[in-house]
Order: C-alpha cells, then structure tokens, then sequence
C-alpha cells in the first residue's frame, strides 16, 4: 500500500510535555536553581545508565568533552586521534584544551572510528582515542580498548547521540576510560541543554567536579583552575523526567527502524554491527543522487537532513594554508559525507507516517 502526501512528517520531534513544565515549574518555585539537589538527583538516576559509574552533569555535551579531557591530563603537545565524520564538537574539544586533533578514517558500516586506522594513527604524542557513537551505534571500543592499553592511552567516549546504545552488553559511557554525552534537545532525551560525563575513577570524578565549578568544591575554597560549567536545576529536573521514558522511546525508535529496514529499497539501510545496540539517534541510510532524493521527499512532505555533509578535518578551523591537511586520506570519511541521509525514526511516528517515510525514499531510488 503507498500512502500519498499528508501533514508534514519532520526530521525530529523533541517532546517537552506537561511533565517537563511542571518539573521546570517546581525548581523555579523552590529556589534552588543550579546545581543543587536536582543535579545530584538526575546523576545517581544516570548513573543506571551507565553501569553505576560516577556521573558528573555539566552545562553542555561540549562541555563534557572539554571537561574529560582536562581531567584526564590532556593539552599542549598531546594528540588526540579523532574521526572526522562527527560533529565539530568532538575535534573542538580537544583544540580547546590545546591538543591536536588526529583525524583517522570510518568503518564503511558502522559510520564509527575504525580501529585499524585508529591503530595506524598512534604516535609519540597520541594522548588518548576518542570514538563517536555516532547516530547511536557504538563504535568498536572493544577493539579500541586493548589498542589503548598497549600504548597507555585514554579512551573518551563521545555518547551525545547514545543514550542506552550498548556493545556486548556494556553501555555506551561504560565502555572507555570516561564517557561525554548531551542533552540537546534533539538528542533521543534531553535537559533542554546540559552533559554528562561518566568514569569508573573516583579521583577523575573529583577533577570533574572541581574543573566544572571554579575549581573548588566548597566556596571559595578553589583548589585548581576551572570553568563555570555547571547544570541547572531546572536542566536537571526535565532531564530527570525525560530519562524516565527513555526505555519506552527507545524501544520506539528500534522498533520504527526495524520497520524501516523492512520497507527501504531505495536506499542502502543502517547496518548493525554484531554485538552492537543500536539507539537510532538518527536512522542513516546511504543514497545516490542526494540532492535529487532530498528534493522528492521535500515534494512528499518527508523530513529528512544530513549529519554531515563536510567532515572535520574540511572545516574552516582544521584546514592548512586554506586547504585540507594532505595527511588526512580519509576515504570512507569523504564516501559517507557524499551519500548519508537521515530519515525520520523518532518515537513520535505514527505506522501511517512510517510508511509514507519508506515509500517516498523507495520513489525516490538512489541505492549507491
């Protein structure tokens, strides 16, 4: 059965409900509004997530990034082996701390760090490994891992679009030596904006705390250089409320992109690595023709977008002398950031819209 044209279907649908106002509404009415008892609520309840790791919530899933490194001793002179195909936040992290940002090539699959290039991109200043869990499929850290033990490296896991993702069983956040994640209000929950950051490392959850407060635990009593990188409470008590639903959504968001692999022709669907928990923060497909698919969906009134259509190491801020840097051959980088496309899986699909989604990109016909 094809459906034809209706309501607009977008890329993404945040949900701020009566449960988030009200939350919002009782902070504010209270009066403690940063970084008082619903912060430390919402990381104990995190914490569940996470393997019972030490969670430490800060104002921004780049925050997070920026906060791990420094408390793992990461700055000037060290280098950080990232992906390129991820959102500018994961290289910005480690140039905020001084380092230098490695870009190393995808795994064609997963869309995630591959572990050989990884392997290959380790040398006498690498620092730490920092893979992206990105659209919500792990990336290979138990590969990533041993890798980093033989050359005494940390792991950082970059878990902004993971929340629940999980590979053999571990959570993503549990897997490395710290775990970033964000609540953005698009991310599969949110806090309206606000991080996490997660450690089995008490020492490391201190730094964390210290660097996220002005270095100091008790006021005025500063103990190292730090940030205002705090999280509100009113961050604190819608996120605490989204993650009570955050089961049901992503189960929600498993079940439309199963659906999905069912239904697509069109496209080549996301594949799931073994082992793997997908979360389907976005449900990437590659297409031929991208521009040309994006066009019929517009004219179908299907929401779709891409994440990313220029890697890292091509943007503005990584360049050399203007140009990309020639060490940087990154070739499955360039191949995804050509064909990706995300479609609508988020759990506010109705089984009507769903269909419309598959039968618009199957009109559409760009398998690469």
């Amino acid at each position: 059965m094809t459906v034809g044209a209706g309501e607009p279907i977008p890329a993404a649908s945040p949900v701020i409900g009566d449960a988030e106002i009200e939350a919002a509404v009782r902070v504010l009415r209270g009066g403690r509004v940063v970084q008082g008892p619903e912060v430390a609520a919402f990381e104990d309840e995190f914490a569940g997530l996470v393997a019972g790791r030490y969670c430490v919530a800060v104002s921004s899933g780049t925050a997070a990034l920026h906060l791990a490194l420094l408390a793992l001793g990461v700055g000037p002179g060290d280098e950080v082996i990232v992906p390129s195909f991820t959102f500018a936040a994961t290289a910005n992290a480690v140039r905020l701390v001084g380092a230098t940002p490695v870009f190393a090539d995808i795994e064609a699959d997963s869309f995630c760090l591959d572990p050989d290039a990884a392997a290959a991109a380790v040398g006498p200043r690498t620092a730490a490994i920092m893979p992206v869990h990105l659209y919500g499929h792990p990336a290979a850290v138990d590969r990533l891992v041993p890798l980093a033990e033989r050359h005494g490296l940390a792991v950082v896991e970059d878990a902004a679009q993971a929340h629940a993702a999980a590979l053999h069983g571990i959570p993503a956040g549990a897997l490395g030596t710290a775990g970033c994640f964000s609540f953005y209000p698009t991310k599969n929950m949110h806090a309206l904006e606000g991080g996490m950051v997660t450690t089995a490392d008490a020492g490391t959850a201190r730094t964390l705390r210290l660097l996220r407060n002005q270095g100091m635990e008790q006021r005025y009593a500063n103990e190292i250089v730090g940030v205002n990188a705090r999280m509100t409470d009113v961050a604190a008590a819608v996120g605490r409320e989204q993650l009570k639903r955050l089961a049901d959504w992503t189960e929600r968001r498993r079940a439309n992109a199963a659906f999905l692999d069912a239904k697509i022709t069109g496209a080549v669907p996301p594949p799931v690595a073994a082992g793997a928990r997908h979360v389907y923060h976005q449900y990437t497909v590659r297409v031929r023709g991208r521009d040309g698919a994006r066009r019929h969906l517009d004219e179908r009134r299907v929401g779709s977008a891409v994440y990313y259509p220029a890697p890292v190491h091509r943007l503005a801020p990584f360049l050399r002398d203007g140009r990309p840097d020639p060490r940087w051959d990154l070739p499955e980088t360039d191949r995804a950031a050509a064909e990706v496309l995300s479609l609508p899986v988020h759990p506010a699909l109705t089984g009507e819209e769903l269909i419309r989604v598959a039968d618009a990109v199957n009109e559409a016909g760009g398998v690469p």
